[in-house]
């Protein structure tokens, strides 16, 4: 029995030894795994804090979400802040030193009073809060929320955690602490769109953040912990208590003393939506608290350039556009904003418009101005009548295509005439029409057809515009020299290469299939004031980063000599008779004070009304008409009266200024105007005309009209071209100059142009 007891223990003990062998072994392998996965956390965790930067703060800077600045210059040519655009996140950068030095202080006290103490993380606040929130979160200090404002990374796991804290070890490594606060508060939501304590700033008290005091930095960085509550425009009192909170944390950790406590615990808090709220104008004259939230159609204008602009320099257009939004730019505008003003004042009130009986704003009249100076500057633009509700709206200044009517007869056909020598200032030209499909068209205002026996100069012929006059010179040089001369150099992009090509209702009366722009028109006219030059238009100057110092974008504006000088100039000076002559269409609509010259513009249907008109300061194109086919019944010209309205008032205070003439080889010589030939001393009746040297008409020998048949005449004086682009006249010998500028064309009666044109 003893023996079988003994073998029982034998085998129990044998039983309990291999037991004890297992867990030894088992915890042995459990301490060498802990052993291996502490050394490989502690490896981990020395390594990535004291080894490479994990976080690239100057990165972040420039690639945080930051508020675009377009700009204008003043009158000492500085840049002063026009407008702000952004997406999502209004965030404009600040450093540390242009900060009120009370918001270091509060936003320390109120969100991490050992912040200049601890390596990134406060262990006691870290401890305390994983303990209470059952390991679901820790005490962040403001470096590890500065590492979830950067990365967006704001899980509550224990892994998040881990990683947020190795990296604010290692962000503390290579930043000091007044860079990694000032990062902060550039980087923290602020409720109402507001990112940073910057444009924050300007939202709540309309204010730089400079100029905050103690009280207003407590607010301001109050509302971080739960924005919508604690934002002071919609919920004011939890808004105080919270900044009473920090303001008692400034007290208690003895960076205020007990008065300064009390003054701010006092200061009666004014807001920007609160009654006693007295606009704040920065150094720029600008209310600080406007956030401009409806744009000017200039800066929309501005706005579509750069994005355009942007996609041509090879980015995407999701690229462009975010740039824009959120990339920082700075713009800097072309504008001049009291010629804007001006051109705002007078669409927005509609002053000088018709007056009009209409229920809806749907159907009343529109219009549309731009104005240039002659090196391509944008100085104004207005894209639309009346209030303006929404950005980049419906510009119809730099994107409505109307069909311009007889105000693109000057660039299809006179231009190109006299540029190619088919015809001087005083060419007879038969004022009658051309057979084409079968009739003969066009016909003149107002139905008259003209006549087979009644020649005009081409000077007049522009002046009272003329449909009949311009059909005959298309014929005589051909469509594809009209329509190479309107979109090759004049740059009229908008018309149709199928339709238009060999449409002589496109080129010689503007009814065009596609339309033109003020913008196009205005830059194409420029050409006759600046010595036959295209420049292209711009809206800004340059674009750069958010720093100032990378420029993105810049624009060269390289003039393209398009006409010579002296057909520029002999245009300036035929264009000048539609505003100054007798039978000029826009005779009522120059400009007070300075010579203007210019074209108007009707379509068929009445549909569009254009003027079209320049100084020797600036250029400006005018359309008028409504957004749907709907005849004008309004008496005279409302764009020239609308011109006239905003260029008068650009105009007040200028200088004297003249015309320059660009060239030595235009002349001013005297026609006889029965024949348009040079006058000689045996013609009853003259007027003065200008001339390029290189073709002058022949000197008149018998006063003999155009039409007029002699069988014993066999010599032909009409002026031609030649190969060499002389005039094939048959005498060299010209009238006297004279110095009287007052053209004398023959009376004839007074019209407006008709386009054929489908309106």
């Amino acid at each position: 029995m003893r023996k079988k007891t003994s073998k029982s223990n034998n085998k129990k003990q044998l039983k309990d030894r291999k037991g004890l062998l297992v867990f030894l072994a088992f915890a042995f392998t459990v301490g060498m795994i802990g052993v291996i996965c502490g050394s490989y956390i502690l490896h981990n965790i020395v390594s990535t804090v004291n080894g490479e930067r994990l976080i690239d703060l100057d990165f972040y800077k420039e690639n945080q979400d930051q508020t675009t600045i377009i700009y204008a210059y003043n009158d000492e040519n500085n840049p002063v802040e026009l407008v702000r655009v952004h997406g999502s996140e209004n965030r404009v950068w600040v450093s540390s030193k242009d900060m009120s030095p009370w918001m270091t202080k509060a936003v320390v006290a109120l969100e991490d009073k050992r912040f200049y103490e601890h390596g990134g993380v406060d262990w006691i606040r870290t401890i305390g809060g994983v303990i209470k929130s059952k390991f679901q979160q820790g005490g962040s200090t403001i470096t590890q929320q500065l590492i979830k404002n950067l990365t967006g990374e704001n899980g509550r796991t224990i892994n998040r955690k881990y990683n947020e804290i190795l990296s604010a070890l290692n962000l503390e490594k290579y930043y000091d602490k007044d860079t990694i606060l000032e990062a902060y508060l550039n980087t923290i939501y602020l409720s109402e769109g507001c990112y940073g304590v910057k444009t924050a700033a300007e939202k709540y008290f309309g204010k730089d953040v400079k100029d905050l005091n103690l009280a207003e930095c407590a607010s301001l960085v109050s509302i971080t912990q739960a924005p919508t509550k604690y934002d002071p425009l919609i919920n004011p009192k939890n808004n105080k208590d919270r900044q009473m909170l920090c303001l008692g944390y400034l007290l208690e950790q003895g960076t205020i003393t007990q008065e300064e406590y009390e003054e701010a615990a006092n200061y009666k808090l004014i807001f920007t939506n609160s009654e006693d709220y007295v606009e704040q104008k920065d150094d720029d004259g600008k209310d600080s608290a406007v956030d401009n939230e409806i744009w000017s159609y200039y800066v929309d204008y501005v706005i579509s350039s750069v994005i355009k602009d942007l996609k041509a320099a090879g980015y995407s257009n999701y690229e462009a556009t975010r740039m824009l939004y959120s990339g920082g730019l700075r713009i800097y505008s072309a504008v001049d904003t009291k010629i804007q003003d001006i051109v705002e004042d007078v669409y927005v009130h509609r002053k000088n418009f018709p007056t009009e009986a209409v229920s809806d704003s749907k159907d009343a009249s529109q219009s549309a101005i731009t104005i240039m100076d002659y090196s391509g500057r944008v100085v104004a633009v207005c894209g639309g009548a009346g209030e303006k509700t929404e950005n980049r709206s419906n510009n119809r200044a730099v994107s409505a295509k109307r069909q311009p009517g007889s105000s693109i007869k000057p660039l299809t056909i006179y231009a190109p005439a006299i540029e190619e020598n088919y015809i001087t200032w005083s060419s007879k030209i038969k004022n009658y029409g051309i057979t084409w499909a079968g009739s003969i068209w066009p016909k003149n205002y107002g139905g008259d057809p003209g006549s087979p026996n009644s020649y005009v100069t081409a000077q007049y012929a522009l002046s009272i515009s003329y449909n009949t006059v311009p059909a005959q010179i298309l014929m005589m040089m051909g469509f594809e020299m009209s329509y190479n001369y309107a979109t090759e150099k004049f740059h009229i992009s908008t018309l149709s290469d199928d339709v238009d090509r060999y449409a002589p209702s496109a080129l010689a009366t503007g009814g065009t299939h596609g339309g033109a722009t003020t913008l196009e028109m205005a830059a194409a006219f420029a050409t006759f004031g600046n010595g036959g030059k295209y420049y292209k238009p711009y809206c800004y100057y340059k674009v750069t980063d958010s720093t100032g110092e990378n420029i993105v974008l810049q624009t060269n504006p390289e003039p393209e000599q398009v006409i010579s000088p002296e057909t520029s100039y002999v245009m300036n000076q035929m264009l000048r008779t539609v505003f100054s002559a007798s039978s000029g269409t826009a005779k009522a609509y120059g400009v007070r004070g300075f010579t203007t010259f210019g074209k108007s513009g009707t379509t068929t249907d009445n549909c569009d009304r254009w003027c079209i008109g320049g100084t020797p300061y600036y250029i400006a194109a005018v359309w008028f008409g409504y957004d749907y086919n709907k005849q004008i019944m309004a008496s005279g010209s409302p764009a020239g009266r609308i011109f006239k309205t905003v260029m008068d008032r650009v105009h007040e205070g200028l200088a004297a200024k003249s015309f320059e003439q660009f060239s030595d080889k235009v002349v001013q010589r005297a026609y006889c105007t029965q024949s348009g030939l040079l006058a000689s001393s045996k013609c009853a009746s003259t007027a003065v005309g200008w001339y390029k040297v290189s073709n002058l008409p022949a000197t008149c020998a018998g006063c003999v009209a155009p039409g007029y048949q002699d069988k014993d005449d066999e010599e032909d004086t009409t002026t031609k071209p030649n190969e060499s682009g002389d005039s094939s006249t048959t005498s060299s010998t010209t009238a006297a100059p004279v110095t009287d500028t007052t053209t004398s064309p023959p009376t004839e009666p007074q019209t407006e142009s008709q386009t054929e044109s489908a309106g």
